[in-house]
C-alpha cells in the first residue's frame, strides 16, 4: 500500500490573492518599519499620544501585536498558495509595495492630520516630515502598480 502524497494537487494561480496576502505582508512590515523607526529608536511618538507616557507605551505594544498579527497570517497565507501551486510571484512582490504604500498614507494622512492621534515628530516645522512622509507612501503604491502591471502582462503572455 502507497503512503498518502503529502502534496496537495495543484491549482491554478491565484494572482488577485497573492497580490493581497502580500499587502497584508507589507501592510505589517512596514508598520514594525514605523515601529522601530520612529517610536522606539528615536523616541519621537508612540501610537497614541493624547494621553499619559504609559498609554503611548501601551498603545505601541497594541501597535506590535496588530503588526505581528499581519504578519504571521499573511506569511501563513503565502506558505498555503505555494504549497497549492496557487502563488503568482510577480503578484506576490507586487503586493509587498501597495501594502506598505497603503499602511504609510493611512497613518500619514487619518492618524497625523484627521485624527491627530500623533505626529511624526515633535517641536519642528512637520511640513517637510509630512511631505516625505506623504510623498514615499506614493513612491511605495506607484512602484506596486507598476509591478501589478507588469506581472499581469506576464501572466498574459505565459511567461
Amino acid at each position: 500500500m502507497n503512503p498518502p502524497s503529502r502534496s496537495a494537487p495543484a491549482e491554478s494561480v491565484r494572482p488577485r490573492r497573492s497580490l493581497w496576502v502580500c499587502a497584508l505582508i507589507g501592510a505589517g512590515l512596514m508598520a514594525a518599519v514605523d515601529e522601530i523607526v520612529f517610536h522606539q529608536i528615536p523616541g519621537w511618538h508612540h501610537f497614541w499620544d493624547r494621553s499619559t507616557p504609559a498609554v503611548g507605551l501601551l498603545s505601541d505594544g497594541l501597535l506590535h501585536t496588530a503588526e505581528l498579527l499581519a504578519l504571521v497570517a499573511g506569511f501563513t497565507l503565502l506558505c498555503d498558495l505555494r504549497r497549492r501551486g496557487a502563488l503568482s510571484g510577480g503578484h506576490a512582490v507586487a503586493g509587498l509595495f501597495p501594502g506598505a504604500g497603503a499602511f504609510q498614507l493611512l497613518d500619514g494622512l487619518v492618524n497625523h492630520k484627521v485624527l491627530r492621534v500623533h505626529r511624526i515628530r515633535y517641536g519642528v516645522d512637520l511640513l517637510p516630515y509630512d511631505l516625505a512622509w506623504n510623498a514615499f507612501a506614493v513612491v511605495l503604491l506607484a512602484i506596486g502598480a507598476g509591478l501589478a502591471v507588469r506581472a499581469r502582462r506576464r501572466v498574459g503572455t505565459g511567461r
